[in-house]
This record gives C-alpha cells, structure tokens and sequence, in this order.
C-alpha cells in the first residue's frame, strides 16, 4: 500500500498492523480497541473475567453474544466436514497438552474433546448454553472474526486502501496486495505469494505456538478433537475467502482429510503443505507457488489440483 499510515499493537495475545491511507484519529483507535476488548471478555478462555471461563467452571446459559451464531454454525459445519476432528468444546484438550490458561506448556497428556458437544452446548433463541463444565475454545476461526469485526469498525469512517492482518490473518480493501505464504520450516523462505484483493487470507502452521512434550516430541495448537493428539501430517495452511472468518475456519478444516470437500463448498481457494515437503493447491487456484519438480523450481500450475515437493 502506497504511503500507508501503520498502527502496531498486540491484543489477544498476538501482534496486530492496521495500514490505512491516513493516521487513524484518536477515536478510531480507540473504537477499534473496545471492540477487541468486547470480543476477548467473551470469548478469552485465557481469561478468568471472560464469559466462556464462567461457563467452564460449572455450566449455564448467558445472553447470546452476536457472535455465537456465525462462529458457532460455521463450527458445526467444520465439525461435520471433519467427521468430528474440529469442535468447539476442544479447549480442555488444549489446557491437558500445556496451552492452558497459564501458558504452563506442561504436557500432562492428550484428552480427547467431548464427542457429544452438540447435546452439552447451544447457540440459539437468544442464548449460549453450555450444559455442564467444558472449556468453549474457538481459535479454529475466532481470530478471522474478529478481524473482520475490526474492518467493519474501520469502514465507518474510513475510506480507501485499508489492510488489517493479526499475525498471518489478514483482510484487504482496496489496491492489491502481495502476500508472501511463510515456509513453516524456515521462516525466512517462501512457497509463494498470494495477490489478495478485496478479501481475506487466513493461514495457520504447526511451526506457530509449538512446545516440547514430557517425551521430547514437539506440541502444537492444531488438535484432532477426537483423539486431544496434535495433528502430524499437515504441516501448515493458507486460504482466501471474501471474509476472514470463512478464510480462518477453512483453514483450519484444510488439516484433516475433509478439509478440501469443505473449502470446495464454501468457495474457498487454498493451499496447504503436508510435513513430508509437498505442497497442494485447489482447482484453479491464483496463488503464484515456488515448487520443484525434477529438482527444477517453478511456478505452480493454478489452474488444477496437484502436489509437488518443494
């Protein structure tokens, strides 16, 4: 973005950068802050203030925040596509492996995630109901929501190129931009570079928040539900929605087996890298990816499904 004004913070426990053609007025920012604040308050399970922590400690229902219906029904619909692999109610499962509310990164074993999550939580007539202890975790999308809650603050008052990216979720209104896809394995390279307009790229990598285990193998945030284990055969995911947070879930989805059914259903374009070093795109996908074949590098063909090394 040409002669952009930059605004750097962290919030939710990572870095944010919002690029707009002007400085952001005092006042921006600070509608930009309160709603992030809003979204942490309910949702944080890292929090004890939050209204997902009340909820683990025994249960109940609260009004529904406006939230908890898309988040929540696109959950459900990730949930299904992945035979259950992605739920909601993984955040015990998170907490047993050492991404607790503490950030102990004491491993103490995996736990598999409730397989009846539908009958204990509810998000509907007005209401998040949470029958019985369980720990509400929506990091599989909840990030892209909140940027696109941070654009939807921006777009009332400004007018132009606009970039807000949360640490590799990002939306983008405006001029084009470039987007260079991170190797998990070696931050300073590349696979690719994504031109993203008027849109949202969301990705996600077993490389980001990675801790030892008790047994000297490496731990990350990406469960399989099913099992409370961390997946071990992608190794990290990019794709582009018109909205972040069907950018971030699909990304999310792209780490089991009913990810691409998923992301061919909702519109989305993707790429994901397995952790043997090959990289898979979808059908006609735009991204310029740096892949060799015969020990040669090359772009990518977009226009059709493959996997080559790297």
């Amino acid at each position: 973005m040409a002669a952009a004004a930059s605004w750097r913070f962290d919030a939710i426990g990572t870095g944010w950068e919002i690029l707009t053609k002007r400085p952001l007025a005092p006042e921006v920012r600070d509608a930009v802050t309160a709603r992030i604040d809003a979204f942490d308050r309910t949702w944080s399970r890292f929090r004890v203030d939050s209204a997902v922590s009340a909820l683990a400690r025994g249960g109940g229902s609260i009004p529904g925040p406006s939230d908890a219906v898309p988040m929540l029904d696109a959950l459900a619909g990730i949930s299904d596509a992945t035979e259950g692999a992605v739920s909601p109610l993984v955040g015990a499962s998170l907490a047993a492996l050492g991404y607790d509310a503490a950030y102990s990164l004491r491993d103490r074993g995996p736990v598999a995630a409730p397989a009846d999550w539908r009958k204990r939580l509810t998000w509907h007539d007005g209401a998040l109901t949470l029958r019985g202890p369980a720990v509400i975790d929506v990091g599989a999308l909840g990030k892209g929501r909140l940027v696109d809650l941070v654009l939807d603050v921006l777009a009332r008052t400004e007018r132009g190129d606009l970039v807000v990216d949360a640490s590799g979720d990002l939306a983008v209104r405006g001029r084009p931009q470039r987007i260079g896809l991170e190797h998990p394995f070696d931050p300073r390279r590349a696979i690719g570079v994504w031109e993203v307009t008027d849109a949202a790229l969301c990705a996600s990598a077993i490389n980001r928040r990675s801790w030892p285990s008790a047994t000297g193998t490496t731990l990350h945030h990406v469960l399989d539900a099913r099992t409370g284990e961390p997946v071990r055969a992608i190794a990290a995911t990019w794709a582009v929605a018109p909205d972040a947070m069907t950018a971030d879930a699909a990304a999310t989805a792209l780490f089991f087996d009913g990810g691409p059914r998923l992301a061919h259903d909702w519109g989305v374009e993707w790429v994901r890298m397995t952790t043997d070093g090959r990289v898979e795109w979808s059908p006609g996908c735009p991204a310029e990816l740096f892949v060799r074949a015969g020990g040669v590098g090359r772009t990518a063909p977009g226009p059709r499904a493959n996997s080559l090394e790297t």
